[in-house]
């Protein structure tokens, strides 16, 4: 007859291979965890190393404004086309001056970007400030690979996931021995049931708001 723990110790197997089985359900997972981890101050493309300001400073150095333009809606180009257009008349003057300039150009840029998705301008972050995850999910994209960064998240993810219900599933056979270990199962058990309950969200309804890049 098996014993409790080789059945405990099957089903952790069974369920790390159903994680292993499906990128989608990380990809999904991550969607949620961006989601729900998400304030103004995680923001990405309000970074000097995000995409808009990279962005900008490709259109500075081509003397064309086109790159920038697809941050901002069509009702803010005319705004954007000036301020671009007098930065670049300033670009061969002195340095140290133009680097203030520059900046006057990207704050409104980045702040109308943010503007377009409900999102609050809490001024320029600076370079490093970026999440790592956000920064491998650009680089998949520039690199045209997504192998390397499903297979680190599956590992973290599947990891959490673990963590959580070995945590809970211990809290669970002694939840009952005191009012203590009661609570201590319940916070539990929350963590871990919500988390597995965003995942599901994201699968039947394609995921949550998120407060901008």
């Amino acid at each position: 007859m098996r014993t409790k723990k080789k059945r405990q110790q099957e089903k952790v197997s069974l369920f790390k291979r159903r994680f292993k089985a499906s990128h989608f359900l990380f990809a999904a997972l991550l969607a949620v965890l961006v989601a729900t981890a998400s304030t103004p101050a995680s923001a990405h493309c309000d970074s000097y190393d995000g995409p808009v300001i990279i962005d900008a400073r490709k259109a500075l150095e081509t003397n064309n404004p086109e790159p920038v333009l697809k941050w901002i809606s069509k009702e803010q180009e005319k705004e954007i086309i000036s301020l671009f257009n007098k930065t670049v008349a300033l670009k061969n003057g002195d340095r140290e001056i133009y680097e203030v300039i520059e900046k006057y150009f990207f704050e409104p840029l980045v702040r109308l970007h943010r503007e377009t998705e409900g999102a609050p301008y809490t001024g320029l972050k600076a370079p490093g400030t970026t999440k790592q995850i956000v920064l491998m999910s650009d680089h998949a994209l520039s690199s045209g690979n997504i192998d390397e960064l499903v297979t680190k998240l599956n590992n973290h993810i599947g990891s959490v996931i673990l963590k959580k219900y070995h945590k809970t599933a211990e809290l669970n056979q002694k939840k009952n021995e005191s009012v203590e270990t009661g609570r201590a199962f319940v916070k539990a058990y929350v963590d871990y049931t919500h988390t597995l309950e965003a995942i599901h969200d994201v699968l039947e309804h394609g995921g949550g708001s998120h407060a901008g890049h």
